[in-house]
Parts: structure tokens; sequence; C-alpha cells
């Protein structure tokens, strides 16, 4: 990561365009990864916090992780890694993906009905595709997390429209298109039910 970073500092010290573009292909060179990244975001942070205090809330994150870990595995999926409430992995397959994300919230539907309601696990979740930059440390910058943390509703999926045309066969999906404006920008996608 270290080289990471002190790269990113040099280009952003740099006013030569032609050494800007240098160290931005060696940074696509280094770090550069083509797929299919998925991030889910568990929802209810700050009610369940309030409620019942943040071990209840840790309790609920380390059952979600023991919940999907297995799931993404089983979809030919990598985990990259766990932050607080948020999962990070990445897919070769928009297949794999979708119907990663589409059986972590069945199964979590699954969980929920026999626990009660106030230890509901549900999950946001985004999905990219195309290049992204990966680091040693696991970090990876792309446009899933805006979709899995900031869009998708608890239970929703939302995939970009770049991810969802790379499917085989998108009428066995029961899909929406959308378009999101956020941040100044405008996103299209398709949510998954």
């Amino acid at each position: 990561m270290n080289e990471f970073k002190s790269m990113l500092t040099e280009f952003f010290s740099l006013t030569d365009h032609a050494k800007k573009y240098k160290i931005e292909e060696q940074l696509w060179s280094k770090y550069g990864v083509h797929g299919y990244i998925m991030i889910t975001d568990m929802s209810g942070f700050s009610l369940v916090t309030q409620r019942y205090g943040i071990v209840y809330y840790l309790a609920m994150i380390e059952k979600m992780r023991a919940v999907v870990e297995p799931i993404i595995k089983a979809h030919s999926g990598e985990l990259i890694k766990f932050v607080a409430d948020d999962v990070f992995a990445c897919f070769d397959s928009a297949q794999d993906v979708i119907d990663c994300a589409l059986e972590i919230n069945s199964t979590l539907d699954q969980i929920n009905s026999q626990t009660p309601t106030q230890w509901d696990i549900c999950v946001s979740i985004g999905i990219d595709y195309g290049r992204f930059l990966r680091t040693e440390d696991g970090d990876i910058f792309n446009c899933a997390s805006k979709f899995g943390e900031d869009i998708a509703q608890k239970g929703e999926i939302i995939i970009s429209k770049k991810a969802f045309a790379n499917l085989d066969h998108t009428s066995q999906y029961n899909a929406e298109f959308v378009c999101f404006k956020i941040s100044g920008i405008s996103l299209e996608a398709y949510t998954i039910k």
C-alpha cells in the first residue's frame, strides 16, 4: 500500500501531464484488475445501536459474515475483505455475482424468519463491472460502493447497466432499469428483486 500511496502523492503533485499519464499507467499496470465487484452494506446501524448498543450490532455483523462468506465462495467469488458491516468480493462472471447476491438475500430472509425482528439482518448490495484498482491491502476503487452503500435500500440489489449487459440470460431475472443522480453524476443501473 505504501507504493500505491506514494505514487498517488507524486501524481497529485505533478504539473507535467506526460509524467502524470506515466504514473497513471503504472498504477493500472500494477494494481488494475478486471471483473465484477460486489459490495454489501448492512442496514440499520444507527437504529440498532441506539436501541440495543454497539455489542448487539457487532454480534449481528459476525452472524452476517458467517453467512455471507461461504455463499461467496460457493459462487466462485473471492472475498476481498470485511470492513465493519460491509463485505467486498470480486467475481469473474456476471451470472455468479448476481446469483450470489440473490442467495445472500434469500438466506438472510430464511434466517430472519426464525429469529425475533430485532435480530433481522438485512443488507443492501451493489454490483459493478469493469476495470478497478485493487491494492495489496484489499482496498478497491470503483462504483459498486455507491450502489451498495449509498443507493440500494434494505434487501435491494443494484447492478450497473454495464454489468447487467454481460448476462447471457437477462430474462431469468426480475430486473427493472433505474437511473440515479448522486454527487452530481448520473448512474444507470438495474434493481434485481
